[in-house]
């Protein structure tokens, strides 16, 4: 029923991934039951078949860019939503079974972009060894503790799962990267909000028309609504037909994001709204909120559709 706090958690499996850990720091989803699901696909249909109640899948990492399987795969179907983002420092252990030396490992598991954003490190420490693509890092962990492969490259959370020992941790490139999962339901009033949101679109538009990008974007811009995202991915239909995904700053209950939505609603082929959700807290991705300009805050709208207001009553004041 609406409002209902969600108690059935699904994410991208195996156990001992990023997911697992990313989904964990959701108060609810630390109370509730969470089972993992074998891809971004099956996660987001047991949702929409009500089998949970809601998902936890990656939508973009800073190194390696979005996730197409899970824009494609919000933008089709039957709708869902967005109602959290989860920020998570990507830090890669090396971890391998109780009593392994450094010099003894010959073959390490990793998932490709475990094994790509640890490259540097294995060049410089383990040179001589062989990487075996798997699965997931779960999948990595999980070998690595069976016996199959002497070291694992992981999630730390995969480590513990399969009581690996850590020979070398923050092993990653790259220290600061990060994925950013989201927590997608099913249709319902969104989240209140927050003063710091973010609201997420699928737009299509129409391809046979002279700027019809550009015009999308004026929607947004002349009301001062902040795009933090811009991305495109095929249909499918033909080639050179594209879906643009755009995360923007506010709230579909926010009068200037409401207007813009408005105005996409009218230039575009169509529009899949995506949710309306907090953003996640700046002071832990080093970016503060960006202001609306002058002249087109939610006061100042409020304070032009009052004067209007008085203007068709007779008020000239």
């Amino acid at each position: 029923m609406p409002g209902t706090p969600p108690t059935r958690f699904v994410y991208l499996g195996p156990e001992g991934t990023f997911a697992e850990q990313a989904l964990r720091s959701v108060p609810a989803a630390e109370r509730g039951t969470r089972t993992p699901a074998r891809s971004v696909g099956e996660a987001l249909d047991s949702v929409r078949a009500g089998d949970a109640d809601a998902a936890l899948v990656p939508l973009e990492n800073s190194i390696g860019g979005a996730v197409g399987v899970t824009l494609d795969e919000m933008a089709e179907g039957e709708p869902l939503v967005i109602t959290r983002e989860v920020i998570l420092s990507v830090e890669f252990v090396l971890a391998a079974r109780p009593g392994t030396s450094l010099t003894s490992i010959r073959a390490v598991a990793a998932h490709p972009q475990a094994s790509t954003q640890c490259r540097g490190w294995l060049r410089d420490h383990l040179p001589d060894a062989v990487v075996v693509d798997v699965l997931s890092n779960g999948a990595a962990a999980a070998g690595a503790g069976a016996g199959e492969y002497d070291a694992a490259i992981c999630a730390p959370i995969g480590a513990a799962r399969h009581r690996l020992t850590t020979l070398a941790d923050k092993i990653a490139d790259h220290p600061d990267a990060v994925t950013r999962f989201a927590l997608v339901s099913r249709p319902g009033p969104p989240p209140p909000p927050t003063g710091d949101d973010l609201t997420s679109l699928a737009v299509y538009i129409a391809h046979d028309r002279v700027g019809a990008l550009l015009s999308v974007l004026m929607e947004l811009a002349v009301r001062g609504v902040n795009l933090t995202r811009i991305e495109s991915r095929p249909t499918g239909e033909a080639l050179g037909r594209y879906v643009f995904f755009l995360d923007c700053t506010g709230h579909v209950v926010d009068v200037r994001l409401g207007e813009a939505l408005q105005g996409l609603r009218r230039v575009c082929a169509d529009v899949r709204f995506l949710g309306s959700y907090p953003r996640h807290r700046w002071a832990e991705v080093g970016e503060r909120p960006v202001p609306a300009p002058a002249g087109l805050s939610d006061v100042d709208y409020a304070d032009a559709a009052a004067w209007l207001a008085r203007l068709r009553t007779g008020e000239l004041t």
